[in-house]
């Protein structure tokens, strides 16, 4: 992966050149205030139309709990997966000229702070008349060159290979930028913040995150390493050299037979994880009546039962996103995710086996 540093940069003319810029990295890194910056600067000197898509702003308002809990990964993973069908809708009409229709299925503050950020970075106008569902894009979406950046952390490089997937679907660019910042530059940047994510989020996300590895994974080539971005970051000739060269080598669709080998692989993830997911619930159940035997105390008992499960929920989500543990082939052999889960297991229930004493 390159560092921001020492490169040239291209000029680019025309319309119908198209890309996705992924930004990925801590909470407070300084993503948004980058993308911000770096959208406001491609407008202004080159002319391009950018839209910046920040998934806290759309997101937001469709995760709002009255009652002031957090969001489950799984409701926030399921969110994520429908902001990108919202894209995919977008991109569909960019591609073939047409307005865009609202999908029957869509979450409705989500899907109008979607549009509602297209159209105040000038790509999509109101609603036909005709058709209330439909809308109709800005002549900017489709005259000029087109980078979207999509601002989330991004912290899985399962989560970066679905854009990826949308730009090859589509034949747009693909690049990524990694904002590579201290833990503790992060964690007072997000003390200072109105909405502060807990602390405790930002240290397992660390401990998660993934970067862009150009070596293992072909997909990743186009990717560039930010240290500790500031807001005069956005305008260096590396970023700038980064984006051109999205836009002028755009990811070419894969064969059919590549198609094919992709969706078999999905299918044995998903075979693979109801697997693991029934051996871990049937460990946890087996081990909470163990400790019921051991006269484990029934306060203990209910706070075990919460490690347990939050345990495997965390397990099975690596499983999921990040692939950490288990490598999704049919060779797959389950003893080693038991073994792993059982270690973890161990530690935990020993902590409360300990407080009998």
């Amino acid at each position: 992966m390159r560092t921001a540093a020492g490169a040239g940069e291209a000029g680019i003319e025309g319309p119908r050149k198209r890309g996705l810029c992924v930004l990925c990295g801590l909470p407070a890194a300084g993503k948004s205030t980058f993308a911000r910056a770096l959208g406001h600067r491609l407008r202004r000197e080159r002319g391009w139309a950018v839209g910046v898509i920040s998934y806290d702003d759309i997101l937001r308002d469709a995760l709002l709990d009255p009652a002031g809990a957090g969001p489950q990964p799984s409701q926030w993973k399921m969110l994520r997966q429908e902001l990108l069908k919202y894209l995919d809708c977008f991109l569909t009409a960019v591609i073939k000229g047409c307005q865009m229709p609202a999908p029957p299925d869509k979450t409705e503050a989500m899907w109008e702070d979607f549009i509602t950020c297209l159209k105040d970075q000038e790509l999509m106008l109101s609603a036909t008349q005709e058709a209330q569902s439909c809308y109709c894009l800005a002549n900017t979406a489709v005259s000029r060159p087109l980078i979207l950046v999509l601002d989330d952390n991004f912290y899985y490089q399962s989560m970066r290979y679905e854009v990826y997937q949308l730009a090859r679907k589509y034949s747009f660019g693909f690049c990524q930028l990694f904002f590579d910042c201290p833990l503790e530059t992060c964690l007072q940047r997000n003390g200072q913040r109105p909405q502060a994510v807990p602390a405790e989020t930002i240290y397992l996300m660390k401990r998660k995150i993934e970067k862009p590895n150009p070596e293992k994974n072909a997909w990743e080539f186009n990717s560039l390493s930010v240290q500790s971005p500031s807001c005069a970051s956005e305008a260096s000739p590396e970023v700038t050299e980064l984006l051109l060269s999205a836009l002028e080598n755009p990811v070419k669709p894969v064969e059919d037979n590549m198609e094919q080998k992709e969706t078999d692989r999905i299918i044995c993830s998903t075979n693979i994880l109801h697997k693991a997911d029934q051996t871990l619930r049937r460990i946890v159940s087996e081990t909470m009546k163990e400790a019921k035997d051991g006269q484990v105390l029934p306060n203990n008992l209910k706070l075990l039962a919460e490690e347990l499960n939050k345990l495997k929920a965390e397990f099975l989500e690596d499983l999921r996103q990040g692939n950490k543990y288990l490598c999704f082939q049919q060779a797959t052999d389950m003893s080693d995710v038991t073994s792993f889960f059982c270690n973890e297991k161990d530690h935990i229930v020993q902590k409360y086996l300990s407080k009998q004493h």
